[in-house]
């Protein structure tokens, strides 16, 4: 008995078109009704879908339908995968946004450990942060600021929107009694910066944060 062509045609497509993996002539017959023609059903399915959007393919032996090629550019789709910040890393950026601009040092003798060699890199490479200039001090070290990257995450329109003492203890977020030499500046009365000079162009900047350098002007 020979199947209607139409009939056989229409089963392979289905067959393939729900098929989770590619298929096998093997693996057509075993589903179809007996005296199917399953190559001329697949000659047919791919002279149909020539050309098309959508086309019937083999790909190691077996058979499936996929995009043309042509319009793969289509199926693409970029992600930006959000990236969470260490407790150290949202540490430093607290003591950067409350102390600003604030050298690596400073940073450390607040926290009360060494800073970690790539907590500051997350943080430049992020764009939250960046090198702002040098202190007129003893071995000129840098400091560091926030970027308006920084206000337009957490929503702020100006630093002086970052919230004081009395409203994180409001909030239940900071503890009644602060750890020994943490302080939490108010935010109206952050440094200029009058005592540092800014980067210039071939201005070495720290081994830690050189990859990252970019416009720290």
């Amino acid at each position: 008995m020979t199947l209607d062509p139409l009939f056989t045609t229409r089963c392979i497509e289905a067959l393939l078109f729900a098929a989770a993996e590619p298929l096998s002539v093997e693996d057509l017959a075993k589903r179809l009704p007996e005296g199917a023609d399953v190559g001329a059903g697949l000659a047919d399915l791919y002279a149909r879908y020539a050309g098309r959007g959508i086309e019937l393919v083999q790909v190691a032996g077996r058979w499936r339908f996929q995009t043309a090629t042509d319009l793969a550019f289509l199926m693409t789709e970029e992600r930006e995968e959000p990236r969470r910040l260490s407790k150290a890393a949202q540490e430093t950026l607290a003591i950067i946004a409350y102390h600003q601009p604030v050298t690596r040092a400073e940073i450390e003798a607040v926290r009360g450990v060494q800073a970690s060699r790539g907590t500051l890199d997350v943080l430049l490479e992020l764009g939250l942060v960046k090198m702002r200039g040098r202190r007129r001090t003893p071995g000129r070290p840098v400091t560091f600021g926030t970027t308006d990257a920084f206000l337009e995450h957490y929503g702020l329109a100006t630093l002086g929107d970052l919230p004081g003492i009395a409203e994180m203890r409001a909030a239940g977020l900071l503890a009644l009694d602060l750890p020994p030499g943490f302080t939490v500046p108010d935010p109206m009365g952050l440094r200029t910066g009058e005592d540092e000079d800014p980067l210039e162009d071939g201005d070495e900047a720290p081994e830690f944060a050189q990859d990252f350098l970019g416009d720290a002007s």
